[in-house]
């Protein structure tokens, strides 16, 4: 019973973590239709960032979170404005793909030779160290703090595209961007937000998971097919999707991980195959 609810407690916290870094990819390529295989790399940029701010500098984590995931939107937004925005709206998939690839290896050398190669810890605060008893069993403050932002991103996230003017425009744009620009929608200025609001939460997710998935020159290409897998099986632009695929990959991996290390993701990748089978569109798919 103790291993089936370690198994759940610590599923559901790296599940989170999944959602949180790939719920920007997931909008981008379901909404803007582009695949961007360098959303990893803003959350290695913004764990780069945070541990620099805190180890080097000495910011407190309060402090220097937020202002490692404003840095690295700083830093993403030029790449927005001469680089992104050639390839919105399905441009040719080779195109993307070997332009955003292009910009991991670019941003994994920069942060090599910037902070060296080696794994760049993050240091928590008091306040998320230690243990918090259950009632059932104890579970790690950090865990908790992780489960709890999670699934405030995704309800932040689904109020902001479903129910404000912003989501609005921004689905607008995306299925007709003619006919928003004629209604004097900024159609540009929508694009940008989004990829900001994107890189933001790439950039969270790396920080607040840098105890699961630690911060090293090779994370944007580690864990890209992970973030991909998400984003498959939850079905492109789905928030809940996503939301539910992160947990889905979350438990099978940290299952097979306590149960069959030897294995390694062996299982995480059967059920992949399984799931996009019986769900090519995702496990719930947007509706356009």
């Amino acid at each position: 019973m103790d291993t089936a609810l370690g198994i759940g407690i610590d599923a559901l916290a790296y599940g989170m973590i999944l959602f949180t870094i790939s719920i920007g990819l997931s909008v981008m390529m379901g909404l803007m239709r582009v695949v961007n295989l360098a959303h990893g790399a803003f959350a290695m940029v913004g764990g780069y960032l945070a541990s620099y701010a805190i180890r080097q500098i000495g910011l407190p984590y309060g402090v220097a979170v937020p202002l490692a995931i404003l840095a690295t939107v700083v830093i993403a937004l030029p790449l927005e404005v001469l680089l992104f925005r050639r390839i919105y709206g399905g441009a040719e998939p080779l195109k993307q793909v070997l332009m955003t690839i292009g910009i991991t290896f670019a941003v994994i050398g920069v942060m090599n030779a910037v902070f060296g190669p080696t794994i760049k810890p993050i240091p928590l605060p008091e306040a998320l160290r230690g243990t918090v008893d259950l009632g059932f069993r104890t579970m790690a403050i950090h865990r908790l703090a992780v489960i709890g932002a999670g699934l405030a991103v995704a309800l932040g996230l689904w109020l902001l595209i479903e129910k404000t003017a912003f989501g609005v425009r921004l689905r607008a744009a995306v299925d007709n961007p003619g006919m928003a620009a004629a209604l004097g929608i900024r159609t540009e200025r929508l694009y940008l937000a989004t990829f900001a609001l994107a890189v933001a939460l790439a950039a969270f997710g790396g920080i607040a998971g840098a105890e699961l998935m630690p911060i090293e020159p090779t994370y944007a290409l580690k864990y890209m097919v992970t973030f991909l897998v998400v984003v498959s099986i939850g079905g492109a632009g789905s928030i809940g999707g996503a939301l539910a695929a992160a947990i889905v990959v979350g438990l099978v991996d940290t299952a097979g991980r306590y149960l069959m290390p030897g294995l390694g993701t062996f299982f995480t990748y059967l059920a992949v195959i399984l799931i996009v089978h019986l769900a090519p569109n995702g496990l719930l798919a947007r509706t356009r």
